[in-house]
């Protein structure tokens, strides 16, 4: 076993072999019920070591050995993931489409299934008629959609709002980290975002909070690190929802489209919701595991 920095032992941490380091934080952490134990494991190593996972994996085959004090820290990121302390807090990085963007407390962590609905908003960009089309994420958190969107349409115009003061720390760092010129970040409250915009906007997206107040999620490191505020959307889940239907036809010009995330069984109430306001088109669209996860409409 590993053991760990704070130990009351003086004696130094002895070297141990990649491949046992590994082998061990394996069976910790799937005996925690992480379930991809050794992707977790190698790249917490990784994150140690300061090279990439393959390299983990050749030095685990070659028969390298972790050095006391990198076992011991490698042994403390293990014992704090056994806890379900989200592994992108650990290593302090997330990634997301083609960028790798800062995470920590206070910020929710971009999800996989969160890049289809940066890829739909990114589509509709693309397709606007414009020379200089503009777009807006409201509640950007890490600041993922919108950076996306600002680097893969660079000709774009993005505009990014985000009110939480504990998530704009990390919003603002992963703005100037990836340097965007044409992205612009605003701390604002998105029911009142950008009214210089209004009328102008080819894409309103926006990954909501849509968590139904009641249904508390079963993994721990998302019901014990990701802030409530981007959880939890009301007692449906949906009045964020609401809201940005109304706001999206503030700043929506004739045939701009809004993109939602939401829940797989919310594609018919949001779709409802966005056809009484008077969007028009309003369509659910399946994430890669075929889960209802995002939901487009066209302003008339």
């Amino acid at each position: 076993m590993l053991t760990s920095p704070h130990s009351s032992d003086p004696r130094p941490a002895a070297p141990t072999s990649v491949a046992a380091a590994l082998r061990d934080a394996v069976d910790r952490l799937a005996a925690a019920g992480v379930s991809d134990a050794v992707v977790d494991a190698e790249l917490l190593a990784a994150h140690v070591l300061g090279v990439g996972r393959g390299q983990v994996q050749a030095a685990a085959i070659r028969g390298d050995v972790l050095d006391g004090d990198r076992g011991a820290h490698f042994g403390e990121l293990v014992a704090r993931r056994a806890s379900r302390e989200p592994l992108q807090h650990l290593i302090g990085t997330a990634p997301f489409r083609h960028l790798e963007l800062r995470v920590g407390p206070g910020v929710f962590v971009p999800r996989p299934e969160t890049e289809i609905v940066a890829q739909f908003a990114i589509d509709a960009l693309s397709a606007a008629a414009s020379p200089e089309p503009i777009a807006v994420d409201l509640g950007t958190g890490s600041g993922a959609i919108a950076l996306a969107m600002a680097t893969e349409v660079p000709y774009a115009r993005v505009f990014a709002a985000e009110n939480s003061v504990d998530a704009f720390v990390w919003t603002k760092e992963n703005f100037g980290a990836v340097g965007a010129d044409n992205a612009q970040l605003a701390f604002i409250d998105l029911a009142q975002a950008f009214p210089e915009l209004d009328g102008t906007v080819s894409v309103v997206v926006s990954n909501p909070p849509y968590v139904p107040d009641a249904a508390i999620p079963r993994d721990p490191e998302v019901r014990l690190f990701d802030p409530p505020a981007a959880l939890y959307g009301g007692t449906d889940g949906l009045d964020v929802v609401r809201t940005l239907s109304t706001v999206g036809l503030r700043l929506a010009h004739p045939g701009g489209v809004i993109v939602l995330e939401h829940g797989e069984w919310q594609g018919p109430a949001i779709r409802d919701i966005l056809t009484d306001d008077g969007w028009r088109a309003a369509s659910t669209h399946p994430d890669l595991t075929m889960r209802d996860r995002v939901t487009t409409a066209v302003r008339p």
